[in-house]
């Protein structure tokens, strides 16, 4: 068993969630990939594998609950208890307000807030020692909603509004609960926005003490 708990990380892909593993693992925990992909999720942890981490992949798609509990609980079983959650899924598409179904706005809210919510619930009784950390990755978008993304607008709003509730219903019980919103889009090779530029944010807000927690980080 590792002195560190394991870091379980939804919604991994070349960009950020790879970043974030990669900052977690590199600090001596071993890593969870959870994404829909398994060819995907497999190069990617061949990337870690390389560099003598500890990371293992579990196929879910988030928006099925009982398909993400499932991954969740075997990366639980395979790496140990975790010290933290980060929730990197998001469903993107254009649309606007008037044009966007009742289908489309399930698909969405599924990912974008439904899965977060049955994430943090399934994981939280789980924490190493009943505490730890859960990120949500959030956006921009959730405090200047755009009319040509608006059910990811919305869908990053109320993921804010989730994350700032949970916070303060975990916050006395050592649970520390962060929604992450990145004020920018992301480009490999920005001086601030690169994905491995931002990832070690991540990691810093696990490591803040617990006079510094706060409900929500704005990165801009």
């Amino acid at each position: 068993m590792t002195e560190q708990g394991s870091v379980l990380i939804v919604g991994v892909g070349p960009g950020l969630g790879l970043a974030v593993a990669r900052v977690f693992a590199e600090a001596g925990h071993p890593v969870a990939l959870i994404g829909r992909n398994n060819a995907k999720l497999t190069q990617l942890a061949a990337t870690l594998h390389e560099q003598d981490h500890t990371a293992r992949i579990y196929p879910a798609d988030a928006a099925i609950p009982l398909e993400l509990e499932a991954a969740l609980d075997a990366a639980v079983s395979d790496l140990g208890a975790p010290d933290a959650l980060v929730y990197n899924a998001a469903f993107a598409r254009p649309d606007t307000p008037t044009a966007i179904t009742a289908e489309q706005w399930t698909q969405s809210l599924a990912v974008n807030v439904v899965g977060a919510a049955v994430a943090a619930r399934h994981v939280i009784p789980q924490l190493r020692g009943g505490r730890g950390t859960v990120l949500f990755t959030g956006g921009g978008l959730a405090l200047a909603p755009s009319p040509d993304y608006t059910s990811l607008s919305v869908g990053k709003a109320a993921l804010r509004a989730y994350a700032q509730a949970l916070h303060a219903e975990q916050v006395e019980s050592g649970v520390h609960v962060t929604a992450v919103t990145i004020r920018g889009f992301l480009r490999q090779g920005d001086e601030r926005f690169d994905p491995d530029v931002i990832a070690p944010t991540y990691l810093a807000l696990h490591r803040r003490p617990r006079d510094r927690w706060q409900a929500e980080y704005v990165y801009a």
